[in-house]
C-alpha cells in the first residue's frame, strides 16, 4: 500500500521572546557520541478529535508556547572551535520546523506492528532533511502532524538525542498539551544547569575499573561515529507479541532457581539476549555484551531537580563469552543483569562523564555487536493528551541507542487494545540471517501472534 501525503503548509515555530544569541552547554551525558549523532524520531497516532477541536489550530499554538519555556529545541548543536566541545546556540532567527499534511487513508490501513515500515517512518521528518537545515546546522527540533481520512492525526517528531532523552522530550510535549488543553505552564519550570549538575570533575577522574572492561578507543569510532555507516542494510527490524502469562511463569521459574527477586526487565533482556546470540551463531569464545539505559535521577548526590529535561541516563553494560552465555542457566544471565544495576551508584555516574571527558575524540565504543535494550512500558510516552485523548500508539522510529544498531525495545499496546491486559511488543532489530532462528527461540514467551492495525487499537 502507498500514501500520498499532500502538504498543507510548513510553519516556523520560534520563542516567544528568542534570545538575540545564546550559547548553552551541555553536561557530560549530553555530550557522549552515543547522543549526539542520534537525532531521534517517534511517532505517534491519536484518536480522531470532536468537531469542535481543529487539531491544526490547536497543536502549532500549544507547542510555540511550550517552545517559550524550552527555548533551547529552537537551537543547534554546535562544536566550539579550538576544544572539541559541544554547545546548543540559539540565535533570534531560528525556528522550529512544523510540516501540516495530510492523507487520503485511515489510520486503520496503517500498520502498527510494523517497524520497518515505510509508511510509518515517512508520518515523521525525517533525520536530515535539507530544507531544514540552516548554516550546515540542522534544528534540534521538527515536528510533523497529519491527518488522516478517517479523522485520526498522527504526530511524528524528531529531536536532537543531545538535548534530552525520552523522558526529557515527554515533558516538553506534556507542556505542549497543558498549553493545549488551556491549563497554562506545568507546575515545575524546565531546568538547564547540565555542566553545573553533570559536568564532568575539576580534574576528572575515573574511579572504577567498569569502563575499562566493556569500553575501548577506536580510531574508526573517533572518525565515522559510533554507529557508523556499514551494516545497517543487514539489519531487519520484527515485532514480536509477549504474553504476561508466559513472562511472569518464566521470571517466577528463573528467581526461585538463583534465589533473587527478579525484574520482567531483567528476565525479557536475559532471555532475548541469548536468544539473538544463539540466533546469530556467535562463536563461542567472543565476548558479547548487552547495554541498558539506567536513570540516574535519583541515584547522583545531589539528585536531580524535578524539572531537569536533559538526558539523565547512563549505559550499563554486561559482557560475556557467547559460549557461557548460551551453555549457562537463564537466571544466571537475570541475576548478572541485576547485579549490574547495583553496582549504579553517584561514582559511577561522575566516573562515566569522567571516563567521557578524558577520551574526548579518540572515539570510545563497546564494539559493533553490542545489543542495546530500553524498557517504554512505564515511561508515560502514552500519557501526553492535547485535549481529545492519550495516543493510541507510540512508537520509535530511530534505530540508533547506546552505540547499537541492533537494539530491542519493549512497547506497551495502547490504552483501547484488549492485548494490553495480556502482554507487550517487542520492537527488535536484527541481522536478515537470524530472523528465522531468533523466531523459534521467542515461542516460549509469545502468544498468538496475529496482524494489528492502528485503527484497531
Amino acid at each position: 500500500m502507498s500514501m500520498e501525503l499532500q502538504i498543507l503548509d510548513t510553519l516556523r515555530l520560534s520563542p516567544r521572546t528568542p534570545p538575540q544569541h545564546a550559547s548553552l552547554p551541555l553536561s557530560g551525558l549530553d555530550a557522549d557520541r552515543n547522543m549526539l549523532d542520534v537525532t531521534f524520531r517517534t511517532l505517534r497516532f491519536f484518536p480522531p478529535p470532536p468537531p469542535s477541536i481543529d487539531p491544526f489550530a490547536v497543536l502549532p499554538r500549544a507547542f510555540a508556547s511550550a517552545l517559550a519555556l524550552f527555548p533551547a529545541l529552537a537551537g543547534r548543536v554546535v562544536v566550539v572551535p579550538g576544544d572539541g566541545s559541544h554547545v546548543v546556540v540559539v540565535d533570534a532567527e531560528d525556528t522550529v520546523p512544523f510540516v501540516l499534511a495530510k492523507s487520503e487513508l485511515s489510520v486503520a490501513d496503517i500498520d502498527a506492528d510494523a517497524p520497518a515500515s515505510e509508511l510509518l517512518d515517512r508520518l515523521a521528518p525525517p533525520s536530515g532533511d535539507d530544507g531544514d537545515v540552516v548554516g550546515g546546522r540542522a534544528p534540534a527540533l521538527a515536528l510533523r502532524a497529519t491527518r488522516f481520512a478517517c479523522g485520526g492525526v498522527a504526530l511524528g517528531m524528531r529531536v536532537a538525542h543531545a538535548l534530552c532523552d525520552g523522558a526529557g522530550a515527554t515533558k516538553f510535549l506534556a507542556a505542549a498539551a497543558r498549553f493545549a488543553r488551556g491549563e497554562g505552564p506545568p507546575d515545575v519550570a524546565p531546568v538547564w544547569d547540565r555542566r553545573e549538575l553533570l559536568g564532568p570533575r575539576q580534574p576528572p577522574r575515573v574511579a572504577t575499573q567498569v569502563f575499562d572492561r566493556v569500553l575501548a578507543l577506536d580510531h574508526d569510532v573517533a572518525r565515522r561515529g559510533p554507529y557508523g555507516a556499514a551494516g545497517e542494510q543487514q539489519v531487519t527490524r520484527q515485532c514480536f507479541h509477549v504474553s504476561d502469562a508466559n513472562v511472569e511463569a518464566l521470571r517466577a521459574r528463573l528467581a526461585d532457581e538463583v534465589g533473587l527477586r527478579l525484574t520482567t526487565f531483567e528476565v525479557i533482556a536475559s532471555f532475548i539476549w541469548r536468544a539473538k546470540v544463539k540466533a546469530n551463531g556467535t562463536s563461542s569464545g567472543e565476548v558479547v555484551k548487552m547495554v541498558y539505559s539506567m536513570n540516574i535521577s535519583k541515584i547522583i548526590n545531589p539528585t536531580l531537580p524535578d524539572g531537569y529535561w536533559g538526558n539523565v541516563c547512563v549505559p550499563v553494560y554486561v559482557a560475556v563469552a557467547a559460549g557461557d552465555l548460551i551453555a549457562q542457566p537463564l537466571a544466571t544471565t537475570a541475576a548478572m543483569i541485576k547485579r549490574s544495576k547495583q553496582a549504579v551508584d553517584d561514582e559511577y555516574v561522575r566516573s562515566y562523564i569522567d571516563f567521557l571527558e578524558l577520551h574526548r575524540g579518540e572515539g570510545v565504543t563497546a564494539g559493533a555487536a553490542v545489543s542495546a535494550f530500553t524498557d517504554w512500558r512505564r515511561l508515560g510516552h502514552g500519557e501526553v493528551d492535547f485535549g481529545w485523548g492519550e495516543p493510541d500508539v507510540v512508537m520509535p522510529l530511530s534505530w540508533r541507542i547506546l552505540g547499537s544498531t541492533e537494539p530491542c525495545f519493549m512497547l506497551p499496546y495502547g490504552a483501547g487494545d484488549e492485548r494490553r491486559r495480556r502482554g507487550f511488543k517487542v520492537f527488535v532489530a536484527l541481522p536478515r540471517t537470524a530472523v528465522d532462528g531468533f523466531r523459534v527461540e521467542m515461542q516460549e514467551l509469545l502468544f498468538q501472534q496475529q496482524k494489528n492495525t492502528v485503527g484497531k487499537l
